[in-house]
């Protein structure tokens, strides 16, 4: 019995350490003051950020023509150019050279270039879209994380973790975190907390992910499955052990 108990005791010390949760990431710690996701935030338009890839188009007389921006006499048509904000948060535009449109939403970047665009044309139309953007969404499950395309500026957590497969059986859907990159770098990110579980977690569920995002689903630790998986080996080769003894002794 009292093997028996040296032994349980072994399991439960050993359970909690880092050699059977190594695949776990993002951990925090039990006393984390996680940020809040208050309505207002979750609804924010999504703010172009550097190294973002932005396709417009550029329209006279209020979108009544387009105007070929690529041409130079040579008679090729481009419907939409694409264009990277630099480091520094400028993109470089033909004929208005560098603007500066991080931070800005896609509304306040379009007026902003229809402004500038208005001294050379009549009524400019600008349309734009950021078309690299992208959030990383482990789903709970190991080797299932996956990266998901922003297809559209509205697309919500729950559109996300859909695209990325759904929450599996061991992924806990009452603990999923939201890690934001805040724009201060030297800021530790904003960590949200959800919890998607119950019907009362809709409203956080369609909040809006933003570029660069990642959704951690926490997945379930089972130390049982887990200490067997990480002991069946030893085991094996214990038990090989006392056999090959054993038949020792017979002879």
């Amino acid at each position: 019995m009292r093997n028996l108990i040296l032994f349980f005791s072994f399991i439960l010390i050993f359970s909690s350490c880092k050699i059977f949760k190594s695949n776990l990431m993002l951990r925090t710690p039990k006393d984390f003051n996680y940020d809040k996701l208050a309505d207002s935030l979750s609804r924010l338009d999504y703010k172009i950020a550097a190294n973002d890839a932005v396709q417009y188009r550029v329209f006279t007389n209020d979108g009544f023509k387009l105007i070929d921006l690529a041409s130079t006499g040579t008679g090729i048509f481009r419907n939409d150019l694409d264009v990277i904000v630099e480091s520094d948060g400028n993109v470089k535009m033909p004929l208005l050279g560098r603007i500066k449109v991080l931070g800005l939403s896609i509304k306040e970047a379009e007026k902003l270039m229809e402004e500038k665009y208005a001294e050379f044309y009549v009524k400019p139309y600008v349309t734009l879209k950021v078309i690299n953007k992208r959030v990383i969404v482990f789903p709970g499950n190991s080797g299932q994380a996956k990266v998901v395309t922003l297809l559209n500026n509205n697309t919500t957590i729950m559109e996300a973790i859909a695209t990325a497969g759904g929450i599996p059986e061991d992924g806990k859907a009452y603990k999923i975190k939201l890690i934001r990159n805040n724009e201060d770098n030297n800021i530790k990110p904003f960590v949200y907390l959800m919890d998607l579980s119950r019907i009362e977690g809709v409203n956080l569920a369609y909040t809006k992910v933003q570029a660069n995002d990642i959704i951690y689903v926490e997945p379930r630790y089972r130390p049982f499955r887990t200490l067997a998986t990480e002991l069946a080996p030893i085991a094996t080769l214990l038990t090989t052990f006392l056999i090959l003894v054993q038949f020792y002794r017979i002879k």
